[in-house]
């Protein structure tokens, strides 16, 4: 180690003697850091890193590998970028500083194409003495720029050993180097040393995975795992670490998500089976349109599910208008005719309102129970809002308190204390990654701790399978993939504002096109606008920051495109003469529910809108979207966006507009847009291009990621082959009694966080 500024390397500290080990493998990967590396290192390890035990620290893995002889590509690092690179040294030039004592020398490195300059101040004899031509080592810093070239000033750096004898160079030079996730203050090698420690003293494990598991699947031994990850002598070492290490990872999530599928299977739940002659019976026998073959094939697993003496705990995922909500409503009117009620919490006003209006309408005379000319069977659909005035507010909470209400509709409204339930049959919940477990938790708790109440999750964001086996491990899925038939094509283009200005000028023509058609537009901004810092928007993202899933280097930015300031440029410029109406989340809830109202009904020409049209809004005369900045959005978030049109009779067209350059990851997000709209597929490639986040919650917690090691996407035979391992092993040994070091590596995995995430799950 050698530090900034020249100077003596402040001396390791000493390795502590290590007892001999009488504990089982969790107890040894629990043991502070201190004990193993000193007080020193320890704080500066859980200072920089948030490493704080012996495991914590062998879980930190490296991110990647470096090659003698494969070195980095100079020409991708980013300014303003942390890095660690393998370069070799090309020119050394040292001479005096003009302004201060010292010397400043200025070493420059190459990979075989690319430069980078490096440059020391001060007392720099020893650099000079190191840093010779053909010298490979790693470097460590910000990479910055000066005089149009970058560089890194003072860099810490690793020379590669060059006395090994020549009865082992070659291996020595196919070994691979680790490069461990770092800070600037803390570099790879730093890590590596303090990680070789660790591995010198650890010893032999008690195993958590199953010995018969191991031998099944030929898994090495955790010991060895750590060893080939962290000090591996070839890539066939390291393989063998990284799938027994992704195994760990994929059991212990697993073995967690069937433990939860068992202990769900046995909590009690009041059945409400179908009715031949009831309220969806009337219903069904009403509907304009046939069902589709995967409506009713999803249709009646759900009604099966809720005549059963166990609760339902169903996810129900399906694209971008295959009619989800229909399905989630012939469910709770089979509810409702068994005596029960139903909850639909919506993440959004705009959204509780779609509901509640849709429903209605859907159902006519049904939804008028008790009133002059409601149905025979009828129930009530009521809504329940944080922004409702008192009045309406009593006679909501009245409606629902006394069952009146078969169907309550509402937003994080429902949530609160004061609302009641006469008997809480089911509970939907739409757009399921808007609310946190406790939100979910709560509105289950409502029907009583007797009874558990059947619950249906909704997303409109298709789910690769490996993330289904994990995320939604607990929840039985089904899917609906067949359109209903009518739904129009839609178009997508990317429109580069930036390289074609013109081709911005024909979008907004074409828009204009389409209003002179007699159809409506949607202009959706990633921001609000205004004097106002912007908070997050009703639809679940910061208005000042959407569903992006990269940080692209190169020069600052812009700010992303508002609503506040779109809408006033289009009335006045290319659609001027044009009924234009700017929403958001920020307007009165009235305010809000009148454009939405008045756009629904052909009053307005253009909405200019941030997300809090992705989901649920539903007009058929909108046939084209302009998604401005749409490069600030994610994959899944602009299918949502881009399925508001096409629901009617004509082909919707989507524009996608990016200031983006090309090539570039967001250019390659918005061709992969425009090339399908199978949300499936996009849903692979949504995942491919985004970090995966911690499965178990860790959104909820601010934690770290449980998985360090293991790829939904890529991984999927192996956790599909997890899962089965564990169902077995959970139907015979539920509360894993004949496994402590499974049940403790279980409990370290989770954590208490985690852990409360799968009860309430």
């Amino acid at each position: 180690m050698r530090p900034p500024g020249g100077g003596r390397p402040d001396p390791p500290d000493p390795a502590p003697a290590l007892p001999a080990p009488t504990w089982n493998a969790v107890d040894r990967r629990r043991e502070p850091l201190s004990k193993t590396l000193g007080d020193r290192t320890a704080a500066t390890l859980a200072r920089t890193l948030d490493l704080h035990t012996l495991g914590d620290l062998l879980r930190h893995y490296p991110r990647r590998y470096a090659r003698r002889g494969e070195l980095t590509d100079l020409a991708s690092l980013a300014v303003g970028d942390h890095v660690t690179v393998l370069a070799e040294v090309e020119s050394a030039i040292s001479r005096p500083m003009k302004q201060r004592r010292g010397r400043l020398l200025t070493v420059t490195v190459t990979d075989g194409r690319g430069r980078l300059s490096l440059t020391f101040f001060g007392r720099t004899a020893h650099y000079e003495r190191e840093l010779v031509p053909g010298r490979q080592a790693l470097f460590a810093g910000k990479v910055s720029r000066y005089g149009g070239t970058r560089q890194l000033t003072h860099p810490e750096y690793e020379l590669l050993d060059e006395s090994v004898d020549a009865s082992v160079a070659e291996e020595y030079a196919a070994r691979p180097i680790p490069v461990y996730p770092s800070t600037a203050s803390l570099p790879s090698w730093r890590i590596a040393k303090s990680v070789g420690v660790a591995l010198d003293g650890l010893g032999e494990l008690d195993d958590p995975l199953p010995a018969a598991l191991r031998a099944r699947q030929r898994l090495v031994g955790l010991a060895e795992a750590y060893e080939g990850v962290h000090r591996p002598h070839d890539d066939a070492q390291l393989a063998r670490a990284r799938r027994r290490l992704k195994w760990d990872e994929a059991f212990g999530v697993q073995v967690a998500l069937a433990q939860r599928r068992l202990a769900a299977q046995a909590l009690p739940a009041r059945p409400r089976p179908p009715r031949p002659d009831g309220l969806l019976a009337a219903f069904d026998a009403a509907l304009p349109f046939t069902l589709t073959e995967g409506q009713r094939e999803v249709g009646a697993a759900i009604a099966a599910d809720l005549g059963g003496e166990h609760p339902m705990h169903r996810l129900l995922q399906g694209d971008v208008g295959a009619g989800k909500t229909l399905v989630a409503l012939r469910a709770m009117l089979q509810v409702v005719d068994a005596g029960g009620q139903a909850a639909l919490l919506a993440p959004t006003e705009v959204l509780a309102q779609q509901h509640h209006r849709s429903i209605t309408a859907l159902l006519g005379p049904l939804a008028e129970g008790g009133m002059l000319g409601g149905a025979e069977q009828a129930t009530r659909v009521t809504l329940l809002t944080g922004s409702q005035g008192a009045k309406t507010r009593r006679a909501a909470l009245l409606e629902a308190a006394s069952g009146d209400a078969g169907i309550v509709v509402g937003t994080h409204a429902l949530l609160q204390e004061n609302v009641q339930f006469a008997d809480l049959g089911l509970v939907v919940v739409d757009e399921q990654h808007r609310f946190g477990v406790e939100q979910r938790d709560a509105l289950r708790e409502k029907a009583g701790t007797d009874r558990r109440p059947h619950v249906l999750v909704m997303t409109a964001t298709p789910i690769p399978r490996t993330v289904a086996m994990t995320v939604f491990g607990d929840l039985d899925v089904i899917a609906l993939t067949q359109l209903p038939a009518g739904r129009s094509p839609v178009a997508t283009h990317v429109v580069p504002a930036a390289d074609k200005p013109h081709f911005l000028r024909r979008a907004y023509e074409r828009l204009a096109e389409e209003v002179g058609k007699g159809r409506q537009v949607y202009v959706v901004c990633p921001r609000i606008g205004g004097d106002e810092p912007d908070a997050p928007d009703e639809a679940g993202t910061g208005d000042g920051a959407a569903d992006t899933d990269d940080a692209e280097a190169g020069p600052p930015r812009r700010p992303p495109l508002a609503v506040l300031d779109v809408a006033p440029m289009l009335a006045e410029g290319p659609l001027r003469g044009l009924r234009v109406a700017p929403l958001h989340g920020r307007m009165p809830p009235d305010e809000k529910e009148s454009v939405m109202r008045r756009f629904a009904e052909g009053e307005l020409d253009v909405l200019v809108a941030t997300t809090v049209v992705e989901v649920g809004v539903d007009v058929p005369n909108a046939s084209t979207m302009m998604i401005m900045d749409a490069d600030r959005f994610g994959v899944s978030q602009l299918h949502q966006l881009r399925g508001r049109v096409g629901r009617g009779s004509v082909p919707g067209l989507c524009l996608l507009v990016t200031e983006a350059a090309e090539p570039s990851k967001a250019r390659d997000r918005l061709a992969a847009v425009a090339a399908t709209t199978d949300g499936f597929e996009l849903s692979r490639v949504d995942l491919e291009q985004r970090r995966e986040g911690d499965v178990l919650g860790a959104a909820q917690s601010g934690r770290r990621s449980s998985l360090r090691m293991l790829t939904l996407l890529r991984d999927e035979e192996l956790i599909g082959d997890a899962r089965e391992a564990a169902a077995e092993l959970v139907a015979a040994d539920p509360a894993l009694e004949r496994h402590p070091a499974l049940a403790d590596a279980v409990d370290e995995l989770l954590g208490d966080d985690r852990a409360e995430y799968l009860e309430k799950a």
